[in-house]
C-alpha cells in the first residue's frame, strides 16, 4: 500500500499492490497488464500471471472478411406455401410464441426471486425486498416492521448479548433468567453464524444499560424475539453473554518480532487466522478468518478486474507461500466490497468473502473474533499486523509469514498537516509509528490488525493504504472493523 512517491498527502490514497512472485513462475507475457498503478518498477512483467481471464484481450483472434450468405427464395415446396399449411404454420408459430412467453415468465420470476435474495430479506407478504444497509438501522423499511424484528449483537469484551427493541428504539441487554442454550443458538442463526454456537452464560452487565428484556416464559413455544419484553432490571442483575464461535483463542504469547519490512518469520499457530488470497496460484491480498465460511479484506482489493468470486483462492494454516503452489486452498463462492467504498480516498475499505466450502479449523486455523460495539481501545493500543508483503519499501513480497507489533495513533495526530492532513475517515485507524521503521508494505493489503484484550484476540483493521512503508511520518491506515460490525453481521445473515 502507498501513495504516489513524491506527491502530496492531501494528493490522495494510491496504493499498490504486488502479490508474492515466484522466480521464474511465469513467461514474459506483452499481453499483461498490472493490477496497479505504476509505483514501483521493481517487478519485471514476466512476474505477472498472464493467464488471469479479464487480462485477455477481448475479440476475435484474427480478421477474416466476412462470408455473406443468400436467402434462398421460396417455392412451392416451401412449407408454409399453402394456404392451408399457412393456417398451420401460424397455429405452430403462435404456440412457439406462448411457450415463449410462458418460459420467460418463469424464468422473470426466478430472477427477480433471486434478485430478493441478492437485495437482502423479503418483507413478508408483501414481497418488498429491503437491503442488508437497512436492516436494523432503526427505521422500518417493511410495511409491518420485519427489517427491524430479529436483530441481536454482541457488545463489549464480554460478548454481552442485545436485541433491539423496536419499541424503545435501542438495544437492550437480555437478562439471563430462564435463558437457555437453545435460544443462543438462534440468536447466533441471526447474526448470521450459521449452524455455529459455542457457549452462553451470565456476567454482570457493564454496557451501563437502563432498559433490559426478560423471557415471557407463558408465551409458549413462538419466535424467540416475541418472548422478549422491556423491563427496568433484571432479577438476578445477570445478563446474558453469548459466544457464537470459538474466536480469538491466544495462541503462545508472541515475543516482539521485527517489523513485517525487513521482517522476521512469524508462526501460523500465533496468528492462525491470517489467509493468503490468490489469483492464479499468486499472492494478491491477505485476510482474516472470522468463520469457517468468511473472510474479511479490503474492498480495494477486489477493484475490478479482480472483482470476480472465480478468480480468488483463499490458503490458511500454511506459512510458505512457495508450499502453496502444490497445497489445496479454498475456493471463494462470493465476494461483497463495502456498497459505500471509495476507490478514491480508500474510505470504507473493507470487504467479506464467503468460501465454497468451510474450512477445517485447527492449531494454524482459527478465527478472529469481530470487535464488538462497546470494545474501548487506548488511544496507544498495542497490535500487531501480519503478512506476506514486501519486507522493504520498492522490495519483494516475502515468501514466509512476518508479523510486527504497533501501536494505534489517534486520528488527530495521524491528520495533522505534517502527516496525513485530513486523509484518515472515522472509518480508518492509523497504526504504526511516527518515526517510521515498523510498518505494513504492498502485499499486505486486507491483512489484519489485531489486538489482545481480556484475554481474547480482536481483529480492530485491515490493511488499506499508507505512503511508501515504514517512513516518517507515514503510518499505515487501516479500515476500522469496529465501524463496520454490524455490517458484517447483516451480509452473513443474508447470504448464509
Amino acid at each position: 500500500m502507498a501513495l504516489n512517491p513524491g506527491s502530496a498527502p492531501d494528493a490522495g490514497p494510491y496504493y499498490e499492490n504486488r502479490g508474492y512472485q515466484h522466480e521464474g513462475l511465469y513467461p514474459p507475457s506483452p499481453l499483461v497488464v498490472p493490477m496497479a498503478p505504476q509505483v514501483y518498477t521493481v517487478y519485471p512483467a514476466q512476474y505477472y500471471p498472464p493467464e488471469v481471464p479479464q487480462y485477455v484481450p477481448r475479440g476475435a483472434a484474427q480478421a477474416s472478411a466476412p462470408v455473406v450468405h443468400a436467402r434462398p427464395k421460396a417455392s412451392p415446396e416451401t412449407p408454409c406455401f399453402t394456404k392451408t399449411k399457412k393456417v398451420l404454420c401460424g397455429v405452430l408459430g403462435l404456440g412457439v410464441v406462448l411457450a415463449g412467453v410462458a418460459l420467460a415468465a418463469v424464468l422473470l420470476w426466478k430472477f427477480l426471486e433471486d434478485d430478493c435474495a441478492v437485495a437482502g430479506m423479503e418483507c413478508g407478504s408483501s414481497k418488498i425486498c429491503v437491503s442488508p444497509s437497512h436492516w436494523c438501522d432503526g427505521v422500518l423499511h417493511c410495511p409491518q416492521g420485519e427489517d427491524e424484528n430479529r436483530c441481536a449483537r454482541l457488545y463489549g469484551p464480554n460478548f454481552i448479548l442485545q436485541v433491539y427493541s423496536a419499541q424503545s428504539g435501542s438495544w437492550s441487554p437480555v437478562c439471563q433468567e430462564d435463558w437457555t442454550d437453545s435460544y443462543g443458538r438462534a440468536a447466533c442463526q441471526d447474526m448470521g453464524y450459521r449452524g455455529s454456537f459455542y457457549s452462553s452464560r451470565g456476567v454482570v452487565d457493564d454496557s451501563g444499560a437502563t432498559r433490559f428484556l426478560k423471557l415471557n416464559k407463558s408465551a409458549g413455544n413462538v419466535d424467540l424475539y416475541k418472548k422478549l419484553y422491556p423491563s427496568d432490571a433484571c432479577v438476578l442483575k445477570m445478563v446474558v453473554s453469548l459466544r457464537c464461535i470459538e474466536c480469538g483463542v491466544p495462541g503462545p504469547a508472541p515475543g516482539r518480532q521485527a517489523r513485517i519490512v525487513g521482517g522476521s518469520v512469524a508462526r501460523m499457530e500465533d496468528w492462525p487466522w491470517q489467509v493468503s488470497l490468490q489469483v492464479q496460484g499468486t499472492h494478491v491480498c491477505g485476510g482474516s478468518v472470522i468463520t469457517p465460511e468468511w473472510i474479511v479484506t479490503a474492498a480495494h482489493c477486489l477493484e475490478k478486474p479482480l472483482n470476480n468470486p472465480r478468480y480468488w483462492t483463499a490458503f490458511a494454516g500454511i506459512q510458505s507461500q512457495s508450499r502453496m503452489l502444490y497445497g489445496s486452498g479454498h475456493r471463494v463462492a462470493k465476494v461483497i466490497p463495502h456498497p459505500s467504498y471509495d476507490a478514491t480516498t480508500k474510505n470504507n475499505d473493507i470487504a467479506l468473502m464467503k468460501l465454497q466450502t468451510p474450512l477445517a479449523l485447527s492449531d494454524r486455523v482459527k478465527p478472529v473474533c469481530l470487535p464488538n460495539p462497546g470494545l474501548e481501545l487506548q488511544p496507544a493500543q498495542v497490535c500487531w499486523i501480519s503478512g506476506w508483503g514486501a519486507t522493504s519499501e520498492k522490495g519483494k513480497t516475502s515468501d514466509l509469514l512476518n508479523a510486527a507489533e504497533v501501536r494505534l495513533i489517534e486520528a488527530r495526530r495521524c491528520n495533522s498537516r505534517h502527516v496525513y492532513n485530513g486523509l484518515v475517515t472515522p472509518a480508518m485507524l492509523c497504526a504504526g509509528y511516527l518515526q517510521g521503521q515498523v510498518d505494513s508494505c504492498q502485499g499486505d493489503s486486507g491483512g489484519p490488525l489485531v489486538t489482545l484484550k481480556n484475554g481474547v484476540w480482536w481483529l480492530v483493521g485491515d490493511t488499506s493504504w499508507g505512503s511508501g512503508c515504514a517512513n516518517v511520518n507515514r503510518p499505515g491506515v487501516y479500515g476500522n472493523v469496529s465501524v463496520f460490525t454490524d455490517w458484517i453481521y447483516r451480509q452473513m445473515r443474508a447470504n448464509g
